[in-house]
């Protein structure tokens, strides 16, 4: 594993360029509207967090399998494999590569049945369609799109030496913890180093809680203009989801939502069309 950031894969392949990003979704904006698009991925990212709580997995494991989740939909349209059978794969992937320990599939698949009956039968009114065959599979092809790069860095781990350094472990961290939560369902982990993204959440946790941090940022000598676009991915988050009625709306969303050839035959997930 590697021990630094600046040396890891994550830097060196996986910070992504915004138009970059924005290009390879153009498959799917022609069908859907760049608020469907951005529904859909808040809405998978919700279902990760919520089946990931519900196999009590630590918030890292849950953190990197929506990592993988974006770096694969980053490259590929929604079409290449149905965003149901990825995200439990990517926890599947995430909870070995952050030595959690194997779930095992029957495991999986009964949790992944539980939670869409209980929690999200809003937006699916059958029970989760996969077998462990399908997420085996899935595994693969997620393994082989990600070039097998799998270690995340997180902005946790350099979240808690910021608060430590400010002396506000008690009051700033669990409201900047929260806010880095809510940053994986934008894309600010494409694009940007997870110091970065950090220091953002750590400023908006403070001006919600009225600490004054100014002094202190002053002396990091960072680019405080990439802070302010992270907290503006953030902030527009947190706008969408002031108009975002999710009961009302998914499901009308997820059926424009473009589908792979073979979503009748799950056991199939197509492969992605070389560039």
């Amino acid at each position: 594993m590697a021990g630094n950031f600046w040396q890891s894969s994550h830097c060196s392949q996986w910070i992504l360029d915004k138009v970059d990003l924005q290009r390879e979704r153009h498959v799917d904006l022609s069908t859907l509207t760049e608020d469907e698009y951005q529904k859909i991925i808040v809405f998978f990212a919700g279902f990760i967090q919520t089946l990931g709580e519900q196999l009590k997995l630590r918030q890292q494991v849950i953190a990197t399998a929506t990592v993988y989740f974006k770096r694969f939909y980053s490259q590929n349209s929604l079409k290449c494999v149905d965003p149901l059978l990825l995200a439990p794969t990517s926890i599947f992937l995430a909870s070995k590569v952050e030595e959690f320990g194997v779930i095992s599939n029957t495991r999986l698949i009964n949790t992944c049945t539980t939670v869409i009956k209980n929690k999200f039968s809003y937006a699916y009114n059958q029970d989760f369609p996969y077998r462990p065959n399908h997420i085996l599979e899935c595994e693969f092809f997620l393994l082989e799109n990600m070039d097998c790069c799998l270690i995340v860095f997180q902005p946790y781990r350099p979240l808690v030496q910021y608060c430590q350094d400010l002396g506000v472990e008690d009051s700033v961290l669990p409201v900047a913890w929260r806010i880095i939560n809510d940053s994986l369902r934008t894309d600010v982990s494409l694009l940007y180093p997870p110091y970065l993204i950090a220091l953002s959440c750590l400023h908006m946790a403070c001006v919600i809680l009225n600490k004054d941090c100014r002094s202190w940022f002053a002396d990091l000598h960072v680019d405080m203009s990439q802070v302010q676009e992270i907290s503006k991915y953030i902030l527009n988050l947190y706008e969408l989801w002031k108009s975002f009625d999710e009961k009302k709306e998914m499901s009308t969303v997820l059926n424009k939502m473009p589908k792979p050839k073979s979503q009748q035959q799950p056991s199939h997930p197509q492969m992605p069309q070389a560039n």
